[in-house]
């Protein structure tokens, strides 16, 4: 009997051993993650990476740099085959494609519901990776939307910072026919082959393409058609200093040619970057369109973390962005100052980086302003072809200066998105 006793207790200690060696092999191996931008997405994956290798030294990372349509293409290769091998642990995903990969490749990502406290993020970034009421990412930046604008322009006009808070687009337009008038400068820069201008007034009505079950949604869309009236009455206005391209676009205002910027956070450095501009520039929430639900709040852009299902390592890999994308204030505070990124975790908002105030803006406390407007981006279902509808939309934006009726331009649309998404 003490044998066998005995036995049995040297079992269950070999048992034991062998149980706490596994745990321990299988959060010691290697994450490997796939993104893009080495002076953004990269550069902030690898802080994030150092800062977890310091508690946990058994883990290592390797992080690859692709370009974007690498990233891309290489997921869809691996999904679509099923060669699960190619596959990265983690997996950076742009917001508007996160939809298509999710309902196209079920399962294909991990999910995170019962790892991660999903109420300390912007609600509009955890609803865009839900998909059947379970969220399979982690969220990451953000593309909240504010009104840059020169201050010194339109003080010569007359107009003063307090006149750029709660503005509708009709009185922003008024603003910028007397801004040319006085100082002969535009008001703003626009591409009429982007159709990013449309999105973000869009979405800051609660619209998109899509209605809230992932629909196309077009020709009975009060959002879209308020965001095309608004484009058509602005390049009637002839307020606008046209643009062909990013480069021409980014040239607008940092040439001191036009007045205002609307577009996401992450152009803070690129406004910055022009020294002689310092204390010229101010920051305000975006004009309101007129309509029922808008608000002053919006997005352009965005990206977020996936974790694949089939990973080796996708316990560690998840515990890793638990630990750091979903707790650690401070890292937000590093990449805010050091990278501009502005990240959807709400609690970032009180760390100490986001009350500084900004000498190049006057002294304004741009990122704080930012960081409230996050909580304020009304969620949107960018179902699963945006980049689809996207292109219907912009191959007739140039008919709006033309003057075409707006409901004309949305039938022409939806009938060419109909055909696109087939």
């Amino acid at each position: 009997m003490y044998r066998k006793t005995n036995l049995s207790r040297v079992a269950a200690g070999v048992l034991a051993a062998t149980s706490l060696l596994a745990s321990t092999a299988a959060f010691a191996g290697e994450v490997t993650i796939w993104c893009w931008d080495p002076n953004f997405n990269v550069a902030i994956m690898k802080e994030a990476a150092a800062r977890y290798s310091a508690k946990h030294p058994e883990t290592s990372f390797n992080i690859v740099d692709f370009a974007k349509a690498d990233v891309e293409q290489k997921l869809q290769t691996a999904l679509s085959s099923g060669t699960t091998d190619a596959l990265p642990d983690i997996v950076l995903i742009e917001d508007y494609g996160a939809q298509k990969y999710l309902q196209s490749f079920p399962g294909a990502f991990a999910e995170l519901s019962s790892k991660v406290d999903f109420s300390g993020f912007a609600p509009y970034k955890v609803q865009l990776m839900t998909m059947d009421g379970a969220v399979y990412g982690m969220p990451f930046d953000s593309g909240v939307t504010g009104l840059y604008y020169r201050k010194d322009y339109l003080e010569q006009a007359g107009f003063k910072p307090e006149d750029m808070q709660d503005l509708t687009w009709d009185r922003f337009i008024e603003i910028g026919k007397q801004v040319e008038a006085k100082t002969g400068k535009k008001m703003l820069g626009l591409d009429i082959n982007d159709a990013g201008f449309i999105r973000i007034l869009m979405q800051s009505a609660g619209g998109w393409y899509f209605d809230k079950d992932g629909n196309l949604s077009i020709e009975n869309n009060a959002a879209l058609k308020a965001a095309l009236q608004t484009e058509q009455k602005i390049l009637q206005a002839n307020i606008h200093k046209p643009a062909a391209g990013w480069t021409e676009w980014v040239a607008t205002f940092t040439s001191g040619d036009v007045a205002t910027v609307t577009t996401g956070v992450w152009i803070t450095g690129t406004v910055k970057a022009q020294a002689d501009q310092s204390g010229k520039w101010g920051v305000a929430p975006i004009p309101k369109l007129d309509v029922e639900g808008a608000s002053h709040a919006s997005n352009l852009g965005g990206s977020s973390w996936y974790v694949t299902a089939s990973s080796a390592e996708k316990d560690e890999a998840i515990d890793f962005l638990n630990e750091v994308y979903a707790k650690d204030v401070d890292f937000y505070q590093k990449i805010l100052t050091e990278r501009g990124a502005v990240g959807s975790l709400l609690a970032a908002r009180n760390g100490p980086a986001y009350s500084e105030a900004d000498a190049f803006f006057g002294g304004e406390k741009v990122w704080q302003n930012f960081s409230d407007w996050l909580a304020k981006v009304p969620a949107v279902n960018y179902g699963v072809f945006t980049n689809e509808v996207d292109t219907a939309v912009t191959a007739h934006l140039p008919s709006l200066g033309e003057g075409a009726p707006i409901d004309d331009v949305l039938k022409a649309v939806d009938s060419q998105a109909q055909g696109q998404i087939q």
